[in-house]
């Protein structure tokens, strides 16, 4: 059986300067007006981790940043 090891990271919004990240009443979420340089932020910290050998798993956006959560395989 596979094992896992789990990490979870945060990262605040003061390096997301303009990313707008909204649900409506009706549970539509979506990413509005986001400057390409804002996207590059992103990248480079799924790129870092992921270089590292850690999956995505799921990314919690919030008014003061976002939380990302990852999983990488533990070796026997």
């Amino acid at each position: 059986m596979e094992r896992f090891q789990y990490s979870i990271t945060r990262h605040p919004a003061e390096s997301f300067q303009e990313v707008a990240y909204y649900c409506t009443e009706d549970g539509t979420c979506a990413l509005e007006d986001v400057p390409v340089d804002q996207v590059t932020v992103l990248e480079e910290i799924l790129n870092e981790r992921g270089r590292a050998g850690w999956e995505l798993i799921q990314v919690v956006f919030g008014k003061n940043g976002l939380l990302a959560f990852w999983k990488r395989p533990i070796s026997p």
